[in-house]
C-alpha cells in the first residue's frame, strides 16, 4: 500500500481552507455580536453598545440608519448566513474535500457579492453616516480576503486566474489601504485629536 502524498492542487485548497475557515469563524462572531448589540438596542434604545468607543467609532450610529438593513432587516443577519457558509466550506476544504467546480463557482460569486456588499457599507459609513463602527470593520477585514482567496481558487486552473492566485496577497493589501486611505483622509481632523 503506498502512502498518498497531496497534489500540487490540492495543497493550495487546503491552505487557503485553513485561511477560510479562520476567516468565517472571525466574521460568524463579528456577525453574531452585532446582532446581539442590535437585539439589545431594539429592547432598549437607551443602550449603550459595546462597541460605542468614540463620536467616530460607534455602532450604534451606524445601526440606526436604513443602510444597517438594506433588505428590511438587520445586514447582521446575513453575515450570520454567509459566514456559516464560508466557515463550513473552508473547513471543508482544509480537510482535503474535493469541492466540485460548481460549488467553487458558486463559492466564488456568493464571496463576490458579499465583497461589492461590503464596499458599499464601508463607503455609506465613511461618507454617508460619517461614522465606523469597528464590529463592522472587522467583518469588512475578514471579507476582502475571503473574496479574493476564494475567487483565486476557483479561478486557478485558467491563465488570468493564476495570476491572481500569484498576486492575492498584493490584491488584498491594496484592497485594504483603499479602505483604511479613505478612513484617514475623511476623518483626519477626529485622528489628529487623538496624537
Amino acid at each position: 500500500m503506498t502512502e498518498q502524498h497531496p497534489s500540487v492542487e490540492a495543497t493550495p485548497a487546503r491552505a487557503t481552507g485553513l485561511a477560510l475557515a479562520a476567516g468565517g469563524a472571525i466574521g460568524l462572531a463579528a456577525a453574531f455580536v452585532l446582532t446581539v448589540e442590535r437585539f439589545r438596542l431594539l429592547e432598549d434604545p437607551e443602550h449603550r453598545l459595546s462597541c460605542d468607543l468614540s463620536p467616530i467609532l460607534s455602532c450604534g450610529s451606524v445601526m440606526v440608519t436604513e443602510q444597517a438593513r438594506v433588505f428590511g432587516f438587520p445586514n447582521p443577519l446575513l453575515g450570520i448566513g454567509a459566514f456559516a457558509v464560508v466557515l463550513t466550506l473552508g473547513v471543508l476544504l482544509a480537510g482535503g474535500v474535493h469541492l466540485p467546480r460548481w460549488v467553487l463557482a458558486g463559492f466564488a460569486t456568493g464571496a463576490c457579492l458579499g465583497l461589492v456588499f461590503v464596499a458599499w457599507l464601508s463607503f455609506q459609513s465613511i461618507y454617508r453616516i460619517g461614522a465606523l463602527c469597528p464590529w463592522c470593520m472587522v467583518v469588512w477585514t475578514v471579507t476582502i480576503p475571503i473574496a479574493v482567496w476564494t475567487v483565486a481558487l476557483a479561478a486557478r486552473p485558467h491563465p488570468v486566474g493564476r495570476v491572481l492566485w500569484d498576486y492575492r496577497y498584493l490584491v488584498v493589501v491594496t484592497l485594504y489601504l483603499a479602505v483604511v486611505v479613505q478612513a484617514l483622509v475623511k476623518f483626519w481632523d477626529y485622528w489628529r485629536t487623538l496624537a
